[in-house]
């Protein structure tokens, strides 16, 4: 890979964070809010985001594994009250709920 994307990959692991629901409610709100499965690597739909890749985003959009959070996403999330890793791709905030069982392995 560039050197350049290797910089923003790097950039956007050193600004990815953990975030509960009641940080995200605002953006959501605004509908800034795009959700990512588990399995899916957030830092790699954060980099094609900010790429502008297209044909990236549009496999994961069709397959439902990326997506825009939705009211029945909230619903879950207010009650269930999860953990999020989130990285800001202005003006979006990509989310995944952090999985319990790689809590070990966190992002970083």
């Amino acid at each position: 890979m560039s050197e350049e994307i290797e910089a923003l990959r790097a950039k956007l692991i050193s600004e990815t964070g953990k975030l509960e629901w009641h940080e995200l409610e605002r953006h959501f709100a605004r509908g800034a809010v795009v959700a990512v499965n588990p399995g899916i690597d957030l830092i790699e739909v954060a980099l094609c985001m900010a790429n502008d890749d297209r044909e990236a985003m549009e496999r994961w959009f069709d397959a439902g594994t990326v997506r825009r959070a939705e009211t029945t996403d909230a619903e879950a999330w207010v009650k269930a009250q999860p953990l999020f890793w989130a990285v800001v791709i202005a003006p979006w905030v990509v989310i995944q709920e952090v999985d319990d069982s790689a809590e070990s392995s966190d992002l970083h």
